[in-house]
């Protein structure tokens, strides 16, 4: 029997044998299928989840997995990854190397590239070997970890990836979040641990003990209430007892402080500076805390390792439970623990440590008016905005709150919390936060600068007015710094883009970019570079815009998007896709918005599959970030490409979803999309009448040229308005489309559509024929289809049978070519009333499931995966986003009714052409 005091005997896991068998039977599951799952084991402190979780991930390995193992520390929470640092750098063979995990750690610029750098990773090495990635404690893990763990299961749930997490007992909190998330996605299992058994109690008895139990013990036993963790330490001060019959102190059922009592006074306090520094800590930094040098303190640490409460890893000690390091701090007075916390706080800063590895000991010790604690709240907040913005702005939101009103010093701090509040998407609260320090009357110079800071705020809430209004309030009080002021105009020109005297926002804007360019302030020169830039894409001036995004993307990368969207514009499709493969190569920033123009520029070349996808794919990562900025016209383009494909339920489905986001965001240009599209519907139910009017309602919003998403569609528009009778209407939208060639007579779609439309207009067939003429210089292909069918309606009208043929065919050609099997279909049966020959017909509708059901993406990706490709060469190869690659890959698994990349590859094999 092992000495007092330390690790029991164990004859197997007593009274859990039902749970590890469905641990195990989850494990052969994943080996077997080579598809993801998920485990997650509760229960309550010291019920035995870690024991279970260590018996499953010693089965895995014996069986072949590759392991990796963490925990997360209740004190360490802060740090973002630092949960899941130890479950990918764990092992012989860790999943990424310290190296390659410390510079994904350092370089990384936001939460999503960092996970899918982490999914390729772990991806890589399932395509070998069935992984196992275990944390234990997910209730305290970071929220970078907790991010991570929400999106990786279902990210990899086409390779054999086995997730096991425990979690304590909560109403809710982490462990939910990520098993939601998994829910409905993979296999999710979870296990509930609840009070072992009599007989089990008695088992663990006696195995501590060496003989059966007798009557007193299982007496004493039982005031544990079935926790083995309890149990086991009442039988270790058995154990421990110099007799039989001492008695075990009661409180060992509660906080097993009757085991602490016969420490010496200097390991107590050894060990009550540990428990201030968390579960696991450094033996010098509790020897600093303690005031001695670590020499002096090593008969302490022996006494506390042969005691059983610390484990010695050689690189850090740590409590061998929760509970004891809990039962150990909780006996330090709290006005100490305030104070030890502060002390530990400047300490590891002092030791030249990060301030956010500080940041979890000045939450627990600062004091209201202790302005170190703040300055270091600061710099934490600064560290972690690029990845973790809703913890940066927790820790000003605290920061704040530390700072008394009459202190110089709040408003400097009030103005980084809203900052950070912006960034994390907590828009009314970072408004809330900068009107509450507004009352507090600043100085005019502070009141422009809390003016400023809350711009981002109120954009991104599409509160140009509002903005418009703060922004000249604070330049007619005159008294802000130049680059402040610079700042005001800027955003000043950003809210008047909004607004309808154009002119006036553009003298604006040149004016703010003067003073943004005098005072050599980035923020403000890239504020009115964009402001200028809206301006012109709304006034339909797309050189200028190109011009303006182009120097807005050459000071701020982050901005490229904007550029290749202009670019497009254009129609410079070409220098759009150089861009597109810039920004992938150098890894964009804002992967979302990428997406976004990805999604435009696929559309534009009629690649309906593709931009589908990429706009999917645009709006789950919007959701991730929780910054919906495109999801109204995103869903708004996906519901025209499934009525051009004939799917009517996912067109109505996606008009229902646009409704709902534009709830959210009604902004004038949201308003007008939707409107559309309601138009739209309303024409492909047979309602004319209110086609018109929802086009009427789009002009109410300003004039139909104004809205970028629309200016290719127009001939649409005027085909309702002429359907229902409304010449006006038709006429109106004709002239807007003929004042949009005329500011860009150097863009064949432009010209193009503004010719179809003064001959639609007029049944011209000569204008019509010069609009299909100068669309032939236009690289899209939907607008040349739709110039050619109205050119082959009015042929065929005019008896010019055999002209109609020809354009008829052509437009059903190239309809079907680009996917747009229901346009096709319509244009085919006008080509049959001409005569046209029906071979070469439009394609049929693909099926719903099976092979033929897949796109052309969608089985280029299938076929890389079946060779053994990840996620990331294979978007390497198709030179596209992993993200995207992912969106095909779960769209051919569903249809496909495969669940793990072993399946896919057995079809693709069996595959006639493989």
């Amino acid at each position: 029997m092992a000495g007092a005091g330390g690790p029991l005997s164990r004859r197997g896991l007593r009274g859990r044998e039902a749970e590890l068998a469905e641990l195990e039977a989850l494990i052969a599951s994943v080996a077997r299928t080579g598809s993801g799952a998920l485990a997650l084991v509760r229960g309550e402190p010291g019920i035995g989840k870690t024991t279970l979780l260590a018996e499953a991930v010693s089965h895995a390995r014996a069986a072949g997995f590759s392991v990796g193992v963490g925990k997360a520390d209740e004190l360490h929470h802060i740090v973002p990854l630092s949960s899941l640092a130890a479950s990918v750098l764990d092992g012989d063979q860790p999943l990424l190397s310290g190296d390659a995990f410390a510079d994904l750690a350092r370089n990384h610029d936001q939460r999503i590239w960092l996970v899918e750098r982490l999914a390729e990773a772990i991806e890589a090495r399932a395509g070998s070997v069935p992984v196992l990635i275990s944390l234990d404690d997910v209730q305290w893990a970071d929220p970078l970890s907790r991010f991570a763990l929400q999106r990786l299961p279902a990210r990899l749930r086409t390779s054999p990836v086995l997730w096991m997490l425990t979690a304590r007992r909560e109403p809710t909190g982490p462990a939910d979040e990520i098993a939601a998330a998994a829910a409905g996605e993979l296999p999710t299992v979870t296990v509930s641990l609840g009070p072992l058994s009599g007989a089990a109690i008695a088992q663990l008895a006696g195995d501590a003990l060496g003989a059966a139990a007798d009557e007193r013990v299982r007496d004493l036993l039982d005031g544990a209430g079935g926790n083995p963790f309890l149990a086991v330490e009442m039988l270790a001060g058995l154990r421990a007892a110099e007799t039989p019959d001492h008695l075990v102190p009661p409180g060992l059922v509660v906080g097993v402080r009757g085991r602490l009592r016969s420490l010496k006074p200097d390991t107590l306090r050894f060990l009550q500076m540990g428990a201030v520094l968390g579960r696991s800590f450094a033996f010098h930094d509790a020897a600093a805390l303690c005031g001695r040098p670590t020499t002096s303190l090593i008969a302490e640490l022996e006494e506390a390792v042969r005691a059983g409460l610390l484990d010695d890893d050689g690189e850090h000690l740590v409590f061998r439970h929760d509970l004891l390091r809990q039962a150990v701090y909780a006996d330090i007075l709290p006005s100490a623990r305030k104070a030890l916390h502060r002390e530990a706080a400047r300490s590891l800063v002092t030791a030249g440590r990060r301030p956010v590895d500080a940041v979890p000991h000045i939450l627990r010790g600062a004091l209201p008016g202790d302005e170190d604690a703040v300055a270091l709240l600061q710099r934490a907040a600064a560290d972690v905005l690029p990845v973790t913005p809703d913890l940066a702005a927790d820790l000003m939101t605290r920061a704040l709150a530390l700072v008394p009103s009459a202190r110089p010093l709040r408003f400097a701090v009030g103005e980084q919390a809203i900052l950070c509040l912006a960034r994390a998407g907590r828009n009314r609260e970072a408004v809330s936060t900068g009107d509450g320090l507004l009352a507090e009357r600043p100085t005019p110079e502070t009141f422009s600068r809390l003016q400023a800071a809350l711009g981002g705020a109120l954009w991104n809430m599409d509160l140009a007015g509002e903005l418009r209004r703060r922004a000249e309030a604070a330049l007619a009080m005159g008294g802000a710094a130049p680059e402040v002021a610079a700042r005001l105009a800027a955003l000043r020109t950003m809210a008047l883009s909004r607004g309808h005297d154009l002119p006036a926002a553009r003298e604006a804007g040149e004016t703010a970019l003067r003073a943004a360019t005098a005072t050599g302030d980035r923020e403000a020169h890239i504020l009115a570079l964009a402001g200028l830039g809206e301006i012109a894409q709304n006034a339909g001036e797309s050189a200028v815009a190109l011009e303006r995004f182009a120097a807005l993307s050459a000071i701020d990368s982050a901005f490229l998007p904007e550029e290749i969207v202009a670019h497009l514009h254009v129609d410079d499709f070409e220098s759009g896709e150089r861009l597109l493969l810039q920004a992938r190569e150098a890894g964009a920033t804002r992967q979302a918005v990428m997406l976004w123009a990805r999604g435009q520029h696929d559309l534009g070349l009629g690649r309906l599959d593709d931009a589908d996808a990429g706009f999917l794919t645009m709006e789950r990562l919007e959701d991730e970030v929780r910054v919906p900025v495109q999801q109204v016209n995103g869903r708004v383009i996906r519901s025209r490409i499934a009525l051009l494909r004939g799917d009517r339920e996912a067109a109505r489905e996606h008009l229902i979803a646009a409704r709902e986001r534009l709830a959210a965001r009604p902004n004038p240009g949201n308003t007008a999309a939707v409107r559309f599209l309601e138009a739209v519907h309303a024409e492909a139910d047979g309602d004319v009448r209110l086609a018109v009017e929802k086009i009427r309602d789009v002009q109410q919003e300003g004039s139909f040229m104004r809205w970028r998403l629309l200016r290719d569609w127009v001939d649409a528009g005027i085909r309702m308005a002429l359907s229902g009778a409304d010449r006006e209407l038709a006429e109106d939208l004709a002239a807007q489309a003929e004042a949009h060639a005329g500011r860009n007579p150097a863009v064949p779609t432009a010209t193009g559509i503004a010719a179809q439309a003064a001959g639609l207009v007029r049944n011209d067939i000569a204008m019509l024929e010069h609009s299909v003429e100068l669309l032939g210089a236009s690289p899209r292909p939907l607008v040349r289809a739709a110039a050619s069918a109205d050119l082959g309606h009015a042929l065929l009208a005019a008896g010019r049978r055999a002209q109609a043929a020809d354009a008829l065919t052509h437009a059903r050609d190239t309809f079907a070519a680009s996917g747009a099997t229901a346009a096709a279909a319509r244009v085919q049966r006008a080509a049959k009333g001409a005569g046209a020959d029906s071979r070469g017909a439009a394609a049929v509708q693909r099926p719903v499931q099976g092979w033929e059901a897949l796109t052309a993406s969608e089985k280029k990706i299938a076929r890389l995966v079946a060779q053994g490709h990840t996620n990331r060469s294979a978007a390497d190869l198709l030179v596209v986003s992993p993200h995207t690659v992912n969106t095909h890959l779960t769209s051919a698994f569903r249809k496909l009714s495969v669940n793990s990349r072993v399946q896919l590859a057995n079809l693709v094999m069996a595959l006639p052409d493989s």
